[in-house]
């Protein structure tokens, strides 16, 4: 079997980085995979010595296949290089994992997901895998299908990735005309609609958005987990994602999880409210202003 090669997305954040590569190459098909890391350029001066630490440290990065190192000689964000990349090795290879910097994963992360890869490779209403799961709804089965794409851990194969839509005025206006915003944001309990129109206005640079709203308006589903294989350190005020005080907290699985083939492949629709439950207790107002509270007690006057 060939392993999809891994695309990891870095900047300035030596210690998460190493946390990061640690946990990868703890994972059991470390060695047998091809590892390409992508170095984006500084933002400004102030991030120049930053980013050089990272750039020196993934050079001394051992305990795989291969290793590809590209540096961006400018800064391309976030967005610009996941599009660009996952295209360029997606149409390459067929199939590819991502990973951020401020992910840990656990050790059979690697295995998961080519597992997925492989036995979904042939399916055309599953477009999307992904291991991250910070519901911790015990009701949830190990694996099951769910109309909604997670970004922090996750893998694709081309025949899905050609899905993929830049314009975030299309997809928005697809899911007007269908009526679907509602049942997109969860029955209206978290914004994804809101996080749209936020790109479209340059608000945010959300490439997730768009990606979520690609599949979702192809009725394509992703394959997702009950138990977290990946834990997100990026809520500690260093980049730019907002949402503290543990509110997308996972706890790692340590041990294997089997894939086989969900059939029929339909959305598991108590998976989706599981979500919506969620959504709906931690994103309300007064649990927002509840947290915003608890914070600031603490100290912490982030978003």
């Amino acid at each position: 079997m060939n392993y999809a090669p891994i695309l990891l997305f870095v900047y300035n954040r030596l210690k998460h980085t190493q946390a990061c590569v640690n946990s990868l190459c703890q994972n059991t098909l470390a060695k047998e995979s091809d590892l390409f890391i992508y170095a984006d350029g500084a933002k400004n001066s102030l991030h120049a010595e930053q980013v050089n630490e990272v750039r020196k440290y993934v050079h001394s990065v051992q305990g795989f296949k291969s290793i590809t190192i590209v540096e961006r000689e400018q800064n391309w964000g976030l967005a610009r290089n996941i599009i660009d990349a996952v295209t360029t090795k997606v149409n390459e290879y067929g199939r590819v994992i991502v990973v951020e910097d401020d992910l840990v994963l656990a050790p059979y992360f690697l295995q998961f997901m080519n597992d997925a890869l492989e036995v979904y490779k042939d399916e055309p209403k599953v477009g999307h895998i992904q291991a991250c799961d910070y519901i911790q709804d015990p009701t949830l089965p190990e694996t099951f299908l769910i109309k909604w794409t997670g970004s922090w851990g996750w893998a694709t194969w081309d025949r899905a990735w050609k899905y993929f839509n830049p314009d975030g005025q299309a997809l928005l206006a697809e899911l007007e005309r269908q009526k679907l915003t509602y049942r997109f944001d969860f029955n209206g309990k978290y914004g994804y609609t809101r996080m749209l129109r936020r790109q479209i206005a340059g608000k945010n640079n959300s490439w997730a958005i768009r990606w979520n709203a690609s599949l979702f308006l192809n009725d394509i589903l992703s394959l997702n987990v009950g138990r977290s294989l990946v834990k997100n350190l990026g809520f500690d005020g260093t980049g730019t994602n907002a949402g503290g005080g543990g509110l997308y907290s996972s706890v790692l699985h340590m041990r294997p999880i089997k894939v086989e083939k969900i059939a029929p492949i339909i959305e598991n629709e108590q998976a989706r409210m599981a979500y919506s439950r969620y959504y709906a207790r931690t994103n309300s107002f007064w649990a927002k202003a509840i947290r915003r509270i608890q914070r600031t007690l603490k100290g912490d006057f982030g978003a």
